[in-house]
């Protein structure tokens, strides 16, 4: 892809869409407002593009009547669009039909920019006797996502050390700081494993099968972030024109820049290709600079 198609890509294809899922208490909007670098809550528009109340929002999705349609833009970062799914995981058979129709018809829809472009399902650790509920089920089993790669979030990771803590208690006594860490940290992957939620997303009659898993915990610290989150978003999408719009809402990520670049380099690495194209098939990554055939020239120093 030449780098001036790149930045065609860039104007013509300027938001990244997300479908976000999970149950309510999932962390759902903290991770929203992680990856937008915000606290504040998110301007939500009909399809039509008209604001919605948030608590009208609020309102029917206690209701059980919520548009999976409506979009969520954070100010902070516009180069964002979310969708919300929440509704089925209560119950509602008409709402997790509506979130099929909406999977399908967003997944293959003509405009690139009106597709979903990732599906984030977050899966709360808080209650790890109950990880793979049956919304869960119902998902994975009977929903084509496409070409969409689903990256399953579980949230709240943090929760398991307590229960680890508790479970080999007596068996720390008299043990150094360090020693004590450890056996709690093999402690918790014993207890998520013996969720079995892994084995329940790659049971081989699922229809949707995540192509990437990722922990996260302590989000309600201030300096928490959903860098790892947006790594494996990018690395799951398939289409490099997928991957540089996502890198290009992240002028802030610097490494997550420097890890594209250098898959690319690796990608490149057996193939005949002039000097002047590798530097730019590896500029392109960093949206903070305009690449031209000469020279590479930056808008803002990082």
């Amino acid at each position: 892809m030449a780098t001036t198609e790149a930045q065609e890509l860039r104007r013509m294809m300027k938001r990244f869409r997300v479908l976000i899922m999970g149950r309510a208490n999932a962390g759902k909007t903290t991770i929203l407002q992680k990856v937008c670098n915000t606290t504040d809550q998110p301007k939500i528009h009909d399809t039509k593009g008209k604001k919605i109340d948030t608590t009208i929002v609020e309102s029917s999705i206690k209701r059980g009547n919520h548009d999976i349609a409506n979009e969520m833009v954070f100010k902070s970062n516009p180069g964002f669009v979310f969708h919300d799914s929440c509704g089925f995981e209560a119950g509602s058979e008409e709402e997790f039909k509506s979130m099929k129709n909406f999977i399908s018809e967003r997944a293959r829809a003509t405009n690139l920019e009106e597709r979903i472009h990732a599906i984030w399902y977050c899966i709360p650790m808080d209650e790890h006797c109950r990880t793979f509920q049956r919304s869960e089920e119902k998902f994975f089993r009977e929903c084509d996502t496409g070409h969409v790669p689903v990256v399953v979030v579980f949230t709240k990771f943090e929760a398991l050390r307590p229960v680890a803590f508790g479970e080999i208690k007596k068996q720390l006594k008299g043990v150094s700081g360090e020693e004590r860490s450890k056996r709690i940290t093999e402690r918790v992957e014993e207890l998520f494993t013996k969720t079995r939620v892994l084995d329940e997303l790659r049971n081989p009659e699922n229809r949707a099968r995540p192509k990437a898993y990722v922990r996260l915990q302590e989000m309600n610290k201030t300096d928490a972030n959903c860098n790892t989150l947006l790594e494996h978003t990018t690395f799951a999408l398939d289409d490099e024109e997928l991957r540089l719009c996502l890198v290009s809402t992240q002028k802030s990520n610097l490494e997550l820049c420097i890890k594209c670049a250098i898959a690319t380099l690796v990608d490149r690495a057996h193939k005949q290709i002039n000097d002047g194209d590798y530097q730019h098939d590896i500029a392109k990554w960093f949206p903070h600079l305009k690449v031209r055939r000469r020279f590479i020239q930056s808008d803002d120093p990082w």
